[in-house]
Order: structure tokens, then sequence, then C-alpha cells
């Protein structure tokens, strides 16, 4: 399980580095409302598949041209930082899990509110018919 750890400790670096890069060093306006929040490494640790979420009103189609503008100086500046015999390629991807979340957490509240008003229609049907 030794290669299935370096794999991560490689995918968690790359994460942050890229972070920081994204952060500090790329100017594109495009690419400054995003987060990466996982980097999962083929075992080969030759592509990285970088998952990032978008700020609230950021259009996704303008954030994935900028990643995609910037991904020949990730590539290189992560190679570069992390000393690795060859850097790997970075595949970006859209998380959509918050979206999920969001969503779920929107159909449980319905649900909450749906099985409130039969339980008050209930109790009112009892109330009328103890009258």
């Amino acid at each position: 399980m030794a290669h299935g750890t370096r794999t991560l400790r490689v995918a968690e670096r790359v994460r942050v580095e890229l972070s920081t890069l994204l952060s500090r060093s790329v100017r594109d306006p495009a690419v400054a409302g995003i987060a990466i929040t996982v980097v999962r490494m083929t075992p080969d640790l030759q592509i990285a598949r970088v998952y990032y979420t978008v700020a609230e009103g950021s259009d996704h189609r303008d954030v994935a041209r900028g990643l995609r503008r910037a991904r020949p100086y990730l590539r290189r500046a992560v190679g570069e930082r992390l000393q690795l015999r060859r850097a790997p390629d970075l595949q970006f991807l859209r998380d959509n899990s918050a979206e999920k979340q969001d969503r779920i957490a929107r159909i449980f509240d319905t649900l909450e509110r749906e099985r409130a008003a039969a339980a008050a229609e209930t109790d009112d049907g009892e109330k009328n018919d103890a009258s």
C-alpha cells in the first residue's frame, strides 16, 4: 500500500501548490474565484485530475477557458516545485458536489415542510372531530 500513500501525498501537494499558484501567480481574472477541492492522481503519477469549485456568480465557461490558458504554466510550475521526474498532465474538472448537497438539502427541507403541514392538518382534523 506504500504506492497508494505516495499517490495520496503527491496529490495533496499538487492541490496545495495549485491553490497557491492560482491565488498568487495567475493574473487571469477568470480563475480568481475558484477553489481547488481535491486532486486525484493516477497510480503512475502521470495525470492529475484537479476538481475545482466556482464562486457564486462566476461563469463556468470563462473559468474553464482561463484554466485551459493557464494549464501549461501551472504544469511547469508544479513540476518544478515538487521536483517530480515528469510533471503530471493537469485535467481540470468542475466539482459539482456542493451543488448536489444544496439540492439534497432543499429536497429535505421541502419534505420536512410537507410533513409538518400534514401533521398540522391531522391535528386540526382531530380537534374538529372532538368538538
